[in-house]
């Protein structure tokens, strides 16, 4: 009988870092729709939610990290990560 194996800790801190991913998504994806509702244009959403995410990276990591996110989100964005077309399979 073959032996299923164990999670790691990494596996299972991975798990949860999507798990809270997912659910932060879905919050800004409630705030995204009622921004909507209230009339609020979506490039105003889009800037304000970018502008509150810099705001809260600068605090948290400096100016310097704020830029490598920045660069790192530059090379995801080339590469289609975030295209609308983009399907995952």
């Amino acid at each position: 009988m073959e032996r299923m194996m164990e999670p790691s800790l990494t596996d299972i801190d991975d798990m949860i870092v999507h798990e809270k991913m997912q659910a932060a998504l879905e919050h800004q994806n409630e705030a995204w729709a009622d921004g909507m509702a209230d009339g609020i244009e979506p490039e105003i959403i889009a800037d304000a939610a970018i502008a509150l995410a810099m705001r809260e990276t600068v605090r948290l990591h400096g100016e310097e990290g704020a830029e490598a996110m920045l660069n790192s989100l530059r090379e995801r964005m080339l590469a289609g990560e975030f295209s609308p077309e983009r399907t995952i399979q």
